[in-house]
């Protein structure tokens, strides 16, 4: 429990309420908890890296289906380097660019950035053996679309970069 500035804020399960003193007004403040989404690629940790930030790789797999492309990619991964991502749909109805900011980069090990509206990433590349890497992805989910349907995107997008690498390893 902390008191801050006459405010007493307290934490039930996914929920926290604020109880403000002395006007006794109770306030109820979503939480949105990270989404964590890991997979298993049987390929060598260094080529899952090069694939995973490969500006002529990404363009290849980074759409959740078919009815989209990812036609542009500019990315400099190193602490403060910056990344732009064209996503689009394929008959041109809807397109935007995914932007971010690298924060802390590990070669072949951990990238962490955050994105144009401050949502933070991490991805872990963690090599099982010569052959083996699991790629694990936190993000933390934006409030305009359902949890859910966030989790379904990037797992999609997990997914096609997993059969890419597997194919071109």
């Amino acid at each position: 429990m902390n008191l801050i500035r006459n405010n007493l804020t307290f934490k039930i399960s996914q929920t926290v309420f604020a109880l403000q003193v002395p006007f006794y007004t109770i306030s109820k403040i979503n939480i949105m908890e990270p989404v964590t989404l890991e997979i298993t690629i049987l390929v060598s940790a260094d080529k899952v890296w090069q694939y995973f930030n490969g500006p002529e790789h990404i363009t290849r797999w980074n759409v959740a289906d078919d009815t989209w492309q990812c036609p542009e990619a500019e990315n400099d991964v190193k602490e403060g380097g910056t990344f732009r991502y064209r996503m689009e749909a394929k008959d041109g109805s809807f397109g935007f660019d995914l932007r971010g900011v690298y924060d802390e980069v590990i070669p072949e090990k951990l990238i962490r950035y955050h994105l144009e509206d401050g949502r933070k990433v991490e991805v872990v590349f963690k090599q099982i053996d010569a052959h083996t890497t699991k790629l694990i992805q936190t993000f933390e989910p934006e409030k305009q679309n359902p949890v859910q349907m966030q989790r379904d995107g990037w797992y999609a997008i997990m997914n096609n970069f997993h059969k890419y690498a597997e194919e071109n390893a």
